[in-house]
């Protein structure tokens, strides 16, 4: 797998992404190996999508003035 930086993406590309692996995981065509590997991609892409939407909600009240 060589892969973009999770680390590095949009929310809209890590979304993407996530989307991808969720198919690939789904076909169930993948060795055991495989499927690990594409999880562990996913796990990330799913973190970095959370900690995206966070930062974007904590932004969201500073400009409401929640915070």
């Amino acid at each position: 797998m060589t892969e973009k930086d999770v680390t590095q993406m949009s929310y809209e590309e890590a979304f993407a992404a996530l989307q991808e692996v969720v198919e690939k995981l789904e076909s169930g065509a993948l060795s055991l190996d495989e499927t690990l590997n594409w999880y562990a991609r996913g796990k990330a892409l799913a973190d970095r999508c959370q900690a995206l939407l966070e930062a974007a909600e904590l932004r969201l009240e500073e400009l409401n003035g929640d915070a």
